[in-house]
């Protein structure tokens, strides 16, 4: 029996211990050398992949710039590490140490905010509806008796429903495991719509194969604020991003890279996003804050 306490104290001195390094980041990626960002395969600008390892994106970039100051912070360059996250597994793998920061396409909620930490909003979200361009789709209203892609795990799937109780439209929920799935939902005609973030959505439009026979339509379903998702109750590691945030939004270089990534040709298609910066985001560049969802959602 003693043997088995011991055994058991040594398990449970060993994980508080594991919890303990996943929480103090700067500590952790001092003493292996790595960082691990965690990336999306189709967010659309925001962060997606090039193919063979490689990612690119304006939060990836802002990501990049993070991790040039947390060099800093330890002394040390470290290697950094890519690990592709989904709607579903973003949240769980920063908890649980795999991923040191996600640069992706989270909206800060309520929510989430019980389970991890939000660098100030990089830019504000309008959620809208993608359809084909002879559709005949131009609003929610036209769903009724249709298919509706959204992604696994995304906020989108709130919004529908809302949207579904207060407007009596009866329509299919159908969903892709990422976004990149959930458009070939409505590419492949298995959908007729699919909504998600307006910035998600031109994206994708942008790098398909005929981007012409795509439009997104309709009214705004929801304004979220989108950031970059670290662990909750890791203070020195938050300062270090947020302080890297603020004052790449106090220079003007949060603007550029909006203007790089989503007004100019992107690789690998060189292909033009076109999706302009709204006045909300201005507006969280100007003053920058952590405000939750809920908070836009208020009159």
């Amino acid at each position: 029996m003693k043997l088995k306490l011991a055994a058991l104290t040594i398990a449970v001195l060993a994980t508080s211990g594991a919890f303990a390094q996943a929480t103090d980041t700067l500590a952790k990626v001092k003493a292996s050398g790595i960082i691990t960002m965690g990336v999306r395969d189709s967010s659309g600008a925001l962060s997606y992949t090039l193919g063979d390892g490689k990612y690119a994106g304006y939060h990836v970039e802002v990501c990049n710039r993070i991790i040039a100051n947390v060099e800093k912070a330890v002394g040390r360059k470290l290697e950094v590490k890519y690990q592709s996250v989904t709607s579903q597994n973003r949240i769980p793998l920063v908890q649980n140490g795999t991923v040191d920061i996600e640069c992706g396409s989270t909206t800060n909620n309520a929510t989430r905010l019980k389970d991890v930490s939000f660098l100030p909003t990089t830019f504000v979200e309008e959620v809208r509806i993608a359809v084909k361009a002879n559709s005949g789709i131009t609003g929610i209203a036209q769903l009724n008796g249709k298919n509706v892609a959204t992604t696994t795990g995304t906020t989108s799937v709130q919004t529908l429903r809302k949207n579904e109780r207060a407007t009596g439209v009866d329509f299919k929920e159908v969903f892709g495991k990422d976004h990149s799935d959930s458009f070939l939902l409505l590419e492949s005609g298995r959908a007729d719509a699919f909504v998600m973030d307006g910035a998600i959505l031109a994206g994708n439009i942008a790098t398909s194969k005929t981007p012409a026979d795509f439009k997104i339509v309709g009214e705004v379903l929801s304004v979220e604020p989108i950031a970059i998702m670290v662990r909750k109750d890791d203070a020195a590691f938050k300062k270090v991003g947020d302080d890297t945030v603020k004052e790449m939004m106090k220079s003007g270089d949060m603007a550029k890279l909006w203007d790089k990534w989503f007004q100019q040709p992107i690789p690998p298609k060189n292909t033009r996003v076109g999706y302009a910066a709204s006045d909300s985001t201005k507006a969280a560049w100007a003053t920058p804050n952590e405000k939750p969802m809920e908070d836009y959602a208020k009159k």
